[in-house]
């Protein structure tokens, strides 16, 4: 089914509305929203070899805008990381340099996990 969009429907079985029409047009323009209108998950996960990894994601919106706050983060923390399938991982323990750059830049944001 590559190349094919999957009907949403948001659990619409059965109307029965005579004059029910279901609107499928899509309505995402392809932006990002604001910081204000995100809300991003953090929380800190154990990869192999027993290292840690800070976890960025609920990203919403173009991946060009991922890859670039990714890079912002990367460079504020000053260590390595990567932005892949819609997640900004950090190499280390950076929850807290993170909250306080993301509060700095506008993002709603919650920590998830312990």
């Amino acid at each position: 089914m590559a190349g094919r969009k999957k009907l949403d429907i948001d659990g619409l079985v059965y109307s029965t509305n005579p004059d029910f029409t279901f609107d499928t047009e899509d309505t995402d323009d392809g932006l990002t929203p604001l910081p204000a209108k995100q809300d991003l998950r953090i929380s800190l996960d154990r990869m192999k070899g027993n290292k840690m990894v800070t976890r960025i994601w609920n990203f919403r919106g173009r991946e060009e805008d991922l890859e670039a706050l990714g890079r912002r983060l990367k460079q504020f923390c000053g260590c390595g990381g990567s932005v892949k399938e819609m997640e900004i991982l950090l190499q280390g323990d950076f929850r807290e340099k993170i909250k306080a750059e993301l509060t700095r830049l506008g993002y709603r944001y919650k920590q998830a996990g312990g």
